[in-house]
Formats: C-alpha cells, sequence, structure tokens
C-alpha cells in the first residue's frame, strides 16, 4: 500500500451550473459485480464451514479490503487468517473478472454524456488497482482521467481520502464535484469530501441528505440532472 501525502483542499470556485468533475464508484454502481463478491465470498466461507448471507454481505458493500477480509476471517472462528482471505478475495476476483462484468443500466450512457461535456470522471474504488485494471481492460475502450484505487490511499471510505485525492489528481475542489456511489459507507466519504453526492443503491440503502440526492438507477441521470445539482447565484 502506498503512503499517501497530506492533502491540501484547493480553494472552493464559485458556483457553476455542472460540476467541475465527476467522481464514480465502481463495484456496483458502475460494474454489477457484487454478486461475483458474493459468490466468492460465499465460496470462501463454505471451505472453512461457516455460512454467509446476503445480509452479510450487505454489510461490507463499499468496505475496503482489510475491514472485508477481517469481518470474514472472524465468521471462520479465526480458521483462516485476515492476510489469506484477502489473498484469497483477490485471486478468485480476478478470475471472475477474466470476462467482462455487466455495466449498470444507464452507466455507459452517462459517462459518455459527461465526456461529451468535457467534465472530467474520475474511477474512486475501494478495490484493489490489479481487480480495478482487469475490469477497465476487459471493457476498453471505457476510461478514466483519474483512478484511485483502495491501496492508493493510507484511509479508506468512509475516510474522506479517495475523494480528496481524486479532486487532487483531477486540479479541482472537491466541493466542486458530483460523486455517485451505490453504498452508505461511499456516501459517507464522498459527503465528507464535501462534494454533491448522487446515491444509487445497489443493496444497502442511502438516505437524503443536505448536498445528497438518491436516485433509483443511473438511468435517471443525464446532463441536465447534474447541472441542476449545481445552481448559480
Amino acid at each position: 500500500m502506498t503512503t499517501a501525502e497530506p492533502i491540501p483542499r484547493l480553494a472552493a470556485r464559485a458556483p457553476s451550473t455542472e460540476p467541475a468533475a465527476a467522481l464514480f464508484d465502481m463495484d456496483g454502481l458502475l460494474i454489477d459485480t457484487e454478486p461475483l463478491w458474493f459468490a466468492v465470498e460465499t465460496q470462501i466461507l463454505a471451505e472453512y464451514g461457516a455460512s454467509w448471507t446476503h445480509d452479510d454481505h450487505a454489510t461490507l458493500i463499499g468496505s475496503s479490503s482489510p475491514v472485508a477480509s477481517a469481518f470474514l476471517s472472524q465468521r471462520t472462528g479465526g480458521r483462516i487468517t485476515p492476510e489469506a482471505v484477502a489473498d484469497l478475495l483477490l485471486v478468485r476476483m480476478a478470475e471472475q473478472l477474466k470476462s467482462a462484468p455487466p455495466l449498470q443500466p444507464g452507466a455507459k450512457a452517462l459517462l459518455d454524456e459527461v465526456a461529451a461535456a468535457g467534465i472530467p470522471r474520475a474511477l474512486v474504488s475501494s478495490s484493489a488497482r490489479v481487480l480495478i485494471d482487469a475490469i477497465l481492460s476487459s471493457l476498453a475502450p471505457l476510461s478514466f482521467d483519474a483512478v484511485v484505487a483502495g491501496d492508493d490511499v493510507t484511509h479508506h471510505k468512509p475516510h474522506p481520502e479517495p475523494y480528496l485525492r481524486a479532486a487532487q489528481l483531477l486540479g479541482v475542489d472537491a466541493s466542486s464535484c458530483v460523486a455517485f456511489e451505490d453504498s452508505p459507507t461511499g456516501a459517507a466519504a464522498a459527503s465528507a469530501a464535501g462534494c454533491v453526492v448522487v446515491g444509487v443503491p445497489s443493496i444497502a440503502p442511502i438516505r437524503p441528505a443536505p448536498r445528497q440526492v438518491v436516485v433509483a438507477s443511473l438511468e435517471d441521470v443525464d446532463l441536465a440532472f447534474l447541472r441542476s445539482l449545481f445552481p448559480t447565484g
């Protein structure tokens, strides 16, 4: 894991009619990988004589690898270490991702519209970079102007560091960005960074809050909708 330098906050720019950048979570938000994660987690737990449910999986939505691995290790009664769980998750998910996972409904259209408008795009994920690279390779020519992986930061979601890092890489202030998240953990991280948050719940519910709206699908979001989140004056 890299050691991240302190992230300075840039001076907030004046309100505009569109976001300075669009920051996207990956698993569950853009890519329908949650069923794959659930299947791999269930398989690992079964091998160590433990059960795993959708409710268990829901508690880990948006969590970092260390948090998820420690939780799974605990469920086995310590019969496998968190480090060994992390290794198994990485190897088995990489195998699952050899075939391109499906994009969520509305994801491609929104990404294309944002790019056509000249709005920078960043991917902000808790997943390891090796998994992100595998997904982006399988989905080429889909690309982003910046990518922040779980192993790029010291503090993981719900800490704001991943979103502050993405804004820094794009040269914009996080408060002028819109962030898309499918989990309460990720939404909390983006909100703590100062972003306007669009929640698109996949498994765990997300509640509306100041500077945080909730929609049923990315199909409900377009450039006009994003501009409405950044009124002038």
